[in-house]
């Protein structure tokens, strides 16, 4: 059987969110009819019960070991059999609308790949919805993809070399620009969906304010802080816990 597209989950100890975002993929699948698709999870070293908790689902799970998001993205794209690739992060959920919408643009030749625009999951502080809005505004002028949810071909995925891992942060910025470049050499364009993900509010719970602000400001200490994993590790790698 012919695989059209494969949802890739990145998954780092996410046994408190995945089975909401594998339970959202799977209803999106069985309403998107004359497509066949296929879930993989990256097991990015999780201590939890991630990997039982995927497999249980019925998703494809392979293992990563160095945790990287970037690498566990990648990961998942190499052993992917859909000829389009769909990352979902492991604390957001989809809608059957939005799966549509992405294999139709993909599927109409004129899109090489995209994002799609972001909501949260509990109300936001005051602080959060302007960081949201500064995103959103970036997002759709500059058309960057959200981490959470970044579709394109697999073929673009394979000739831009996916997710660049020299990053530990903001790497789905860096590709959305190699897949806008390659999509402009082949008259295809890269799209920002108007169909939201609902993704978790976690960071803003783990962290106040005051302590968001020191977390982004002492990154300014290293040299190419989005190459560090040491400046990224709080905001992006830090699970309550961990340290």
């Amino acid at each position: 059987m012919t695989v059209d597209y494969s949802i890739i989950v990145p998954a780092y100890n996410e046994e408190e969110y995945l089975p909401k975002t594998l339970a959202s993929i799977k209803e999106s699948m069985a309403a998107t009819s004359g497509f066949c698709g296929e879930i993989v999870v990256t097991n990015n070293n999780s201590t939890d019960r991630t990997a039982e908790i995927a497999e249980q689902s019925g998703a494809r799970v392979i293992f990563e070991k160095h945790r990287q998001i970037a690498r566990a993205r990648n990961a998942g794209g190499k052993v992917a059999l859909g000829r389009y690739l769909i990352f979902v992060d492991g604390d957001t959920r989809i809608t059957p609308t939005l799966l549509i919408k992405t294999l139709t643009a993909l599927e109409s030749g004129k899109c090489c790949g995209g994002g799609t625009i972001v909501e949260y999951d509990e109300c936001l502080s005051p602080w959060v919805k302007r960081v949201l809005k500064l995103w959103l505004f970036f997002s759709e002028t500059f058309k960057w993809a959200c981490g959470a949810y970044v579709f394109c071909k697999r073929k673009a995925f394979l000739e831009t070399g996916g997710f660049d891992e020299r990053y530990y942060a903001s790497e789905e910025i860096f590709f959305s620009q190699a897949l806008q470049r390659w999509g402009r050499k082949r008259g295809q364009s890269f799209v920002i969906l108007k169909e939201p993900i609902i993704t978790s509010n976690r960071k803003a719970e783990w962290y106040s304010e005051r302590e968001m602000l020191f977390i982004i400001l002492g990154m300014f200490f290293y040299f190419r802080p989005l190459q560090s994993r040491n400046a990224c590790y709080k905001m992006w790698y830090r699970r309550p816990g961990d340290d």
